[in-house]
């Protein structure tokens, strides 16, 4: 028995209603795509170049003022499920938690701004400032060290030495604080752009002679370089994969390759990042 027709009002109201779906799941892919959006526009006007480029210092007086704005940054990243964090690709993912840790890391500071020197002021000897728990993210209160080493290192899932020189610490020492978001579709080329940043700074890596003068960052996490990236599996490997950041010389590169390159590690500068 042949079905009868549907009635134009109602196939207009079944197509309304497809319609309407697939626009609420255009919208809400928006919203995902856009939610580093404020934390974009916060630092580009906030972050400043300095050193030639090489580093920058954070406005954190206009940060300050604007502390709304930062305020609902971090509220859009609560807002974030761990299931729905699960479905995203990976670049996506680490780009959400650099982009965390470093808005969480302002929004420290900010709590005591302008009465610290040092991010440090923060913690005391029995609780780091890295060991607090204040944040909301993925439905558990976390700390600084959970971003940075449970969900980002200690994952396993991501594995790019990279990230030590795009997550900040609000530190002289530390890499820059970038002027824009991480973003998935151009996070290699910001991971690849910090890491040439920081190695190219000569305050904080240089080579004299057969001694390699490198960051601290280096010897804490040293393992981190270790694990093969782009089949590197040593802290110098690493390193002669950016051989002109650091103005290496032919026979430099050889003794570092062979090993026989001096390696100190230098002292880290834990003074607040700030315009002056």
């Amino acid at each position: 028995m042949l079905k009868a027709p549907l009635k134009p009002q109602l196939k207009q109201l079944f197509i309304g209603v497809a319609l309407l779906a697939v626009s609420l799941a255009s919208n809400a892919q928006d919203n995902t795509e856009n939610i580093h959006d404020v934390w974009h526009t916060l630092v580009s006007e906030n972050v400043l170049a300095i050193k030639h480029g090489h580093s920058t210092e954070v406005d954190y007086a206009a940060m300050q003022a604007q502390r709304g704005r930062l305020k609902t940054y971090l509220d859009a990243l609560t807002s974030v499920t761990q299931n729905e964090f699960d479905t995203w690709e990976k670049p996506k993912q680490l780009a959400f938690l650099i982009n965390a840790y470093n808005a969480w890391t302002v929004e420290l500071i900010l709590t005591k701004y302008p009465h610290l020197k040092s991010i440090k002021d923060l913690g005391h000897f029995l609780n780091s400032p890295w060991s607090k728990a204040f944040i909301p993210l993925l439905g558990k209160t976390r700390s600084l060290d959970d971003i940075e080493h449970d969900l980002i290192r200690g994952s396993g899932k991501y594995n790019d030495p990279r990230i030590h020189f795009a997550v900040n610490c609000a530190s002289i020492g530390c890499p820059a604080l970038r002027a824009e978001a991480y973003t998935a579709a151009d996070l290699d080329a910001q991971l690849q752009a910090q890491t040439i940043r920081f190695l190219s700074d000569n305050t904080r890596n240089k080579v004299q002679g057969n001694t390699l003068s490198i960051s601290s960052i280096f010897k804490w996490y040293g393992d981190d370089f270790a694990l093969g990236f782009r089949g590197s599996n040593s802290v110098g490997e690493f390193i002669l994969q950016y051989p002109d950041a650091l103005k290496l010389l032919p026979a430099q590169q050889t003794a570092l390759k062979n090993e026989t390159m001096r390696i100190k590690f230098l002292d880290y500068n834990w003074d607040l990042n700030a315009r002056h």
